[in-house]
């Protein structure tokens, strides 16, 4: 195995061992415009499995969220929709915001969750150079909006102004990123692994910006999205266009938890 693959699997596999890790989410609560209570009590919105029956209260109000905890000062939190969340912690547990076209959410995590569900690590195809494809980057002119589903049945907007087209078994294919960034392009696909030895609802695949018209896809750096860790998760399906008429025999395989 080349040593760029083997530092890859190994940074995966530190971060989902880590205590903040997808497999330690233990809450998705949806918020209300207003008032939301946080806490163990029955009638807090978002429900902590541990702690007093209020910790404190989160106020949405318009574009700002505002965390009042009891007998503390208010402060406003973050959501990740620029970038980094902020954490709010409470003993071993943390919550953050996160937002979803303009639907807010608490993320609960649980930090120790690795002393009740140790990590069962990750299995990989064998390295296969064949997947590593260099693609044309062509224009999509004009831009297609989509309206992709994801698991938890929000539809996310996506535009797409590029595809990335490549030949695989005499067959044409177009794959459409969900986003294009300065540093990377986002691919979410799946193929005739799926449900079988990779996981069901598709793999996420990450490439570096094209250069001169080409991009390049490494599908042996093809990775589960965290709905395959946690059904905390708001991952994005693969569009129609993104399901592949053939198996790709690289990346990641299914994960299969401690307790199975």
């Amino acid at each position: 195995m080349s040593r760029t693959l083997q530092q890859w699997q190994a940074a995966r596999r530190a971060e989902l061992a880590s205590p903040d890790s997808w497999l330690g989410l233990v809450g998705l609560f949806w918020l209300e415009p207003g008032s939301n209570r946080v806490g163990r009590g029955e009638d807090c919105a978002v429900r902590l499995p541990s702690g007093p029956d209020c910790l404190g209260e989160l106020d949405w109000q318009a574009d700002r969220v505002l965390w009042r905890p009891v007998g503390g000062e208010a402060r406003e939190l973050a959501t990740d929709r620029a970038g980094s969340p902020t954490a709010v912690d409470h003993e071993n547990l943390s919550f953050f915001i996160v937002d979803r076209e303009g639907r807010l959410a608490v993320r609960l995590r649980d930090r120790d969750w690795m002393s009740s569900r140790p990590f069962a690590g990750l299995e990989y195809y064998p390295e296969a150079p064949a997947w590593q494809v260099e693609a044309d980057w062509v224009e999509v002119d004009p831009p297609i909006r989509m309206e992709v589903p994801t698991v938890s049945g929000e539809l996310k907007t996506v535009e797409v102004g590029r595809k990335a087209v490549f030949e695989r078994e005499g067959q044409r294919v177009e794959l459409l990123p969900m986003s294009v960034g300065d540093r990377e392009v986002f691919f979410v696909f799946r193929d005739r692994t799926s449900g079988r030895e990779t996981y069901g609802a598709g793999r996420f695949l990450k490439a570096k910006p094209a250069v001169d018209g080409r991009i390049r896809l490494d599908f042996n750096r093809a990775f589960n999205p965290p709905c395959a860790f946690t059904p905390f998760a708001t991952c994005p399906l693969p569009p129609p266009e993104n399901w592949l008429p053939f198996p790709v025999p690289a990346g990641e395989l299914k994960y299969r938890s401690a307790e199975h």
